[in-house]
Formats: structure tokens, sequence, C-alpha cells
């Protein structure tokens, strides 16, 4: 393995070898030399001059995903914004962080390593699209290439809007523009994001690719349809209703790719044709639904022979709420298949937890970034805001019908949103923050939680909607405001 260039750009070491992946380290790491990038240069020399060299650039930006803490488990997206809303209970208090995001009194200690993640992986895909553009190779995946990158930008630009709001958006590799970069308005980040997942459309393959650009069945890397996923997804966050529908429908007519699977199956690895768009773990950063069940600990353990320990205290971090188990509907075969009962002898609760992902051994499932459910339920929600009563009826009876359940009563413009919104709840429980974002953009999240917050033994301010920016970054760089009611 031989070690071609050292770069420091943007607070982040980058370590780029011939044949491999490029490697993503923090500066409080030594193992690198911190040489700056000159002004003139914008990629390492040496990482895309073949197929193979480049495509491992781009497998470094989702090994470096998996490896974040944001994707999955006890301190991704959607265990930190399930406690800071309505969707988890903590089990936990001895955690201050736990504790920090249950009652909604977090701090930028709490969300900085998140950020500093995002960026890293943003930075390296401004360093991919610039050096394949400047290849002098003929790279026959090109455009393969260039389109993951761009899908992935806008990936990771729609989850920092949603988490922080406004932000600076760096779309070049060059470190003294990016140091300076003040915050563009979410208006502006949105624009990118559409923009970028456009291009991504343009050029990414339709079928399912490896890093040489071979056809494969694993989902874990971004196809068009990926990219129209992101497009949807942005779209219906703007209220663009139109664009929203046909993007989404660009997907769901394509019934060869994608398919929904019955509740049991959703999450699983092999052959799931539900998976638009997912990560495929690695060591020890496997999928983590929270609960002992899944950490192969039993109901209840018995101590010295005889008296049964706590299942919190092997790590049960979060149980469902009640508000959540309260939103599902007599013999829906969603509760029975992702939601996990177990008794605490200890306590003498019953303790419910999500059960998606089925498997304790690591690297079995993939984490899901995006399924087909949600591009109905987008779909749906657009065509009611249209007014397209019997369309959003049909979509919302997909999903319904897969979940054992009757077609939905609702009639009007009113009742088909609030049907979408339940659904939405219901389905997309526990991933990835939907239902933070979701409570957001409907401008229903200070009702709920002004109730919610005292009752979880905090308070709630509408600035809480935004979490807090690095407080590092604030201080390097004299343009970049921290998010108010934060230090």
């Amino acid at each position: 393995m031989k070690k071609i260039k050292n770069i420091k750009n943007n607070g982040i070491r980058l370590a780029v070898f011939t044949g491999t992946l490029l490697a993503l380290t923090t500066i409080g790491c030594n193992k690198f030399m911190e040489i700056p990038l000159p002004t003139n240069q914008t990629a390492a020399d040496g990482a895309f001059l073949t197929n193979a060299s480049t495509g491992s650039v781009l497998s470094g930006i989702y090994y470096s995903m998996v490896n974040s803490s944001y994707p999955a488990g006890s301190s991704g997206i959607a265990f930190n914004s399930g406690l800071y809303t309505d969707e988890l209970t903590n089990l936990n208090p001895a955690s201050s962080t736990n504790a920090a995001f249950y009652t909604d009194n977090i701090n930028s200690a709490n969300t900085g390593g998140m950020w500093a993640s995002f960026y890293q992986q943003i930075n390296t895909c401004n360093v991919a699209i610039e050096g394949i553009n400047n290849a002098t190779a003929l790279l026959s995946n090109k455009n393969q290439y260039l389109g993951e990158a761009y899908a992935t930008r806008a990936f990771l630009y729609f989850n920092m809007v949603n988490i922080y709001g406004g932000i600076p958006l760096a779309i070049t590799s060059d470190y003294k523009v990016n140091n300076a970069l003040p915050r563009a308005s979410a208006d502006d980040v949105y624009a990118q994001i559409i923009a970028d997942a456009k291009m991504a459309v343009s050029l990414l393959p339709a079928d399912f690719r490896d890093a040489n650009g071979l056809t494969v069945t694993l989902r874990v890397r971004p196809t068009r349809y990926a990219a129209s996923a992101l497009l949807a997804r942005a779209y219906l966050y703007t209220g663009k209703w139109a664009e929203a529908e046909a993007a989404a429908t660009d997907i769901i007519n394509n019934s060869t790719l994608f398919k929904l699977m019955p509740p049991a199956q959703t999450f699983t690895a092999a052959g799931n044709t539900e998976l638009i768009w997912g990560l495929l773990p690695t060591g020890a950063n496997y999928v983590a639904d929270y609960s002992a069940y899944n950490a192969g600990m039993p109901a209840t353990i018995p101590v010295g022979g005889s008296s049964p320990k706590t299942i919190i205290s092997y790590g049960a971090a979060a149980c469902l709420s009640d508000a959540l188990l309260a939103n599902f509907e007599a013999n829906d075969t969603r509760y029975a298949n992702w939601v996990r009962a177990t008794f605490d002898q200890n306590t003498n609760k019953t303790y419910y937890y999500p059960n998606k992902y089925k498997s304790n051994v690591n690297g079995v499932e993939d984490i899901v970034l995006i399924r087909l459910a949600e591009i109905y339920l987008i779909r749906a929600e657009a065509r009611a805001q249209l007014s397209n009563v019997s369309g959003s009826q049909a979509d919302i009876n997909v999903i319904r019908t897969r979940a054992g359940l009757p077609n939905t009563t609702a009639a009007t413009q009113a009742t088909l949103l609030t049907a979408v919104e339940k659904e939405r709840r219901t389905e997309l429980f526990t991933e990835f923050g939907h239902r933070f974002y979701d409570l957001k953009r409907t401008a229903k999240i200070d009702a709920l939680m002004n109730t919610l917050a005292p009752q979880k033994g905090g308070t709630w301010a509408t600035f809480k909607q935004l979490w807090p920016i690095s407080a590092s970054d604030v201080v390097i760089n004299p343009n970049l405001v921290q998010n108010p009611g934060y230090k």
C-alpha cells in the first residue's frame, strides 16, 4: 500500500492511497502529516487515475458514514431525535447525553461530533467531484462516480439543513474558502440539494453497481432512483407538490427494481426490493435497535442463580413511547413485526422496543437510508396537497394493505394530510429522524413539545427546533454564527 499524498483540508486530514479507500481522520489524530492543500490544487494526485482508485474514494465516503455515529444505534439521529421528541422514553437517566436529549436541554457538545462527521464526508464529496472532473485519465465509470458524489452530498446536506437550519454551503475543497463561509439560508441549502440530486439523476445508472461499475444485487451505492428519492424529499419539504409527485412516481413506476416487502422482511438484506439505498455495516458498526432483546439478552437474567437482573443495565437505553405505541391500529402487522416486548421482572414492567432490524450479528442487515414505503407516502402527501383525493387515497391504501389494515376513510384534503401524517409516524418510526423532521416542516412541533417537554422533565422553546452547531467552528470562523439560544 503506497501512500501518495497527505492533505490537511478544512480541518480534515485526507490520506489518499492508490487502490484503496479515502481514509478520514480528525485533527486530533497524529497518524498523518499535516500538509496544507495548495491553493491551485483541488485533489490529491493519484486518487483518480483508474476506475479502481476512484471507486475506492467513493467507497471511503460510505465507510466513513457507517463508522460515524449518526446513521444508527444509540447515538444516531433516529435515537437522539426520538428521545428529543415523542418516539422514545429514556431508560438510562444516568447517561448525561440521553438526559440532555430527552429533556430537550442539549448543547454543542452533544451535536458537534455529528456536525464534524457531516462536513468531513461533504468535503470528500467535493474532493471527488473536483478530482473526477479534472482527471486526465479516461475513466469509463466517470458518470457513475460523479453521480454518487453528488447524490451523497445531497443526502448529507438534507440531514444537516433539517437538524441545524441554514449552514455553511461548502461546495469546494478549498479550505481557505470553506474556513470563512457564513451560514447560507435554508432555502439556498435546499436549492443546492435539488441541484445536486438533479445532477445525480442525469449521471447515475438505473441499476445497482459496485465500485468497479459492475451490476450487483447489493443496494449500498446510490442509483438514479436514489437521486430521484432525494429530489422527492426535497420537493416535499419545500412545498413543490407537483415536482414531489413526479419524482416519487419515477421510482414507483419501476416495479421491476422496487416492490414493497412484507413487514417481516422489510429490513432484511438479501433480496430486499423495498430498499432504494442503504449502507453496508462493517465490523462493530451494525444496526442497533436499542433493545436488550436484540443485544442477545433474555427478558430476565438470573444473577447468582436466583435474582433477576434488570435488562436496563444491559444497555437498553430507551424504549418506545406510549404515544407512539398508541398510534398503531388494531391488527397492524407492523406492530407484530417491528415492535418487541420484553418483560423486566426487576421492575415488574413490560418495555417495548424497535424490532425492525432482526439480527444481532454484525454486518448482516443494511442500514436503510431510503425505502419505497416512504416514497409512496411522499406521493400521497403531494397528491393530497394537489387535491388529488383518489390518488392520495390509493397511495395510502398501498401502505395500509401491506400492513393488513382496511382502506383509509379519509376523503378530504385535510383528512388525507392527517392520514398521511399518521402513516408516516407508524411506518417510519425510529428511522433517521423522520418524525423530528416531519414535526418541524408541518409546524406542529411547538404545540406538541410545549406540552410534552415538561412531562419529560424539561422545558421547550421555539429555538430548540434547531440543534446547536459546532462551538469550535464558531470560534475558528468569524463569519459563522451559532444558532439562537445556544452558546
